[in-house]
């Protein structure tokens, strides 16, 4: 059967795939945009929600993974190839691109979204105290901390003139996103500017180019690309000595200055949680969208002492964690 002509069947049809005695072990689809050795503590943490949901893989459970390795056009293939394999529920993750493939490619196997963009915004649940249909989900919230961010990025930096927003032109947040945090910056009274990249080299040239201009501090956008390429990013950063102020604690531990907001590695852990109970007969559709409460701020004193920076006392206090 030619793989156009089957998922367009499968598209129009909104019927539950059941677990029992037709499939012997449920079999779990995982997609993720980026690439498997940067997400793989992702992954062990969905495995674990997974696991404490009564699952265990190879033992009473299946996963196939699919990784598109940072390629963006290779999800919709990838998310086919999953509908094809007939997954009892599919978890797309590792960027909103991830997701949206997902969606589309299928209305009736169960869908369990991982992103940080605002999910009825971006058309993949129509709510989220009910969002219908095949989907459900976790939102860390971190494309929506965007003005918060911008205003820990000043807290960190006293007496900031100008704030650096490294963005990816290709995300699909970017627009929105960028028109939040000029908001923040005009409310603030704070000079904006932006810096695209869509390579590793682009973001090198990017902290160049940021240094030159007398950026006090680098926002960095929150985008599966820059979080695949921390180590990358946070070198670049570093070589340039222009501090930023990142999305997740990793970027910390890699020798990144600071982080603001959600733990993305318990998002994951949830996930796995809701595939579980979706595998045990739940709805998607019932189930409502889960959403990250808890923000953390992370301070690297070595890396502040590296830049030149130093970390005002109220935020020290603040932050969850402080490596030194």
């Amino acid at each position: 059967m030619r793989r156009r002509n089957f998922v367009g069947g499968l598209i129009g049809v909104a019927v539950w795939p059941t677990v029992g005695s037709a499939q012997h072990m449920p079999l779990i689809g995982f997609l993720n945009g980026q690439a498997s050795n940067t997400y793989s503590h992702l992954a062990a943490a969905f495995r674990r929600g997974l696991r404490e949901a009564g699952f265990v893989n190879g033992q009473n459970a299946t996963i196939e993974y699919r990784w598109a390795n940072g390629r963006e056009d290779r999800l919709p293939g990838l998310a086919a190839e999953l509908v094809e394999r007939n997954v009892t529920v599919l978890v797309s993750s590792g960027g909103l691109a991830a997701s949206l493939a997902a969606t589309k490619i299928t209305k009736m196997i169960p869908i369990v979204f991982l992103t940080g963009s605002d999910p009825v915004k971006y058309g993949l649940v129509s709510s989220i105290n009910q969002p219908g249909g095949n989907v459900t989900g976790i939102s860390f919230l971190v494309n929506q901390l965007n003005a918060k961010r911008f205003e820990v990025a000043t807290r960190l930096i006293p007496n900031t003139r100008v704030v650096g927003f490294l963005s990816r032109p290709s995300n699909p947040a970017r627009a929105t996103d960028i028109r939040e945090v000029q908001n923040a910056a005009s409310a603030l009274g704070t000079n904006l500017m932006e810096f695209q990249a869509e390579s590793v080299q682009e973001v090198e040239k990017a902290f160049g180019r940021a240094r030159s201009q007398d950026v006090s501090i680098m926002l960095v956008h929150t985008d599966p690309f820059f979080n695949a390429n921390r180590v990358q990013l946070v070198a670049a950063a570093n070589k340039h000595a222009v501090p930023a102020l990142y999305e997740l604690r990793e970027f910390v531990v890699e020798g990144g200055l600071a982080s603001y907001g959600t733990n993305i590695v318990e998002a994951y852990r949830q996930a796995g949680a809701y595939a579980g109970r979706i595998i045990k007969g739940e709805k998607p559709g019932d189930l409502p969208v889960q959403q990250s409460s808890r923000f953390e701020l992370a301070i690297n004193l070595k890396t502040a002492k590296s830049l030149g920076v130093v970390i005002p006392q109220n935020m020290l206090v603040a932050a969850d964690e402080v490596i030194e």
